[in-house]
């Protein structure tokens, strides 16, 4: 997790607990279909990051197998499918968070910067989980 990141988390949790002088544990769940405060907008920015995430592990497992079994039946010289999607996605994860802090330099040093990063972060990784659901189609799923 980058910095702007970490600070974002640990920034929604004090605010809303200096706020409301109780735990965040305690605190009213977040409308995220509404969110009001620049604060609320991270955060629920962030949640819409962490389900797209959630979206892509998912995926991403499905055609991690899909690939396996590709290679289990491919003769030796003709292997490397799994291989190949492994290393697809860790150099696709550094490029996906270089973008968006990239992209967070739009609202650099300010309060908008962690929502513009989670938001980019989600964008670019559910056009991930499309392409990873077209190979798994094409691969017959």
């Amino acid at each position: 997790m980058n910095a702007p990141v970490k600070a974002s988390a640990a920034l929604v949790g004090s605010v809303l607990s200096v706020l409301s002088g109780a735990p965040v544990q305690a605190q009213t769940a977040i409308d995220c279909g509404n969110p009001v405060s620049q604060v609320e907008m991270t955060y629920c920015a962030e949640q819409d990051w962490m389900q797209a995430d959630a979206a892509l592990n998912k995926v991403y497992g499905i055609a991690m197998a899909k690939m396996r079994e590709t290679d289990s039946y491919l003769p030796d010289n003709l292997k490397g499918a799994a291989d190949a999607l492994r290393d697809a996605q860790r150099a696709w994860i550094p490029y996906r968070d270089k973008a968006c802090a990239a992209y967070g330099y739009l609202a650099r040093g300010g309060t908008l910067e962690p929502q513009l990063i989670y938001t980019c972060r989600a964008d670019l990784t559910r056009a991930r989980v499309g392409e990873l659901q077209d190979l798994n189609k094409g691969l017959g799923n």
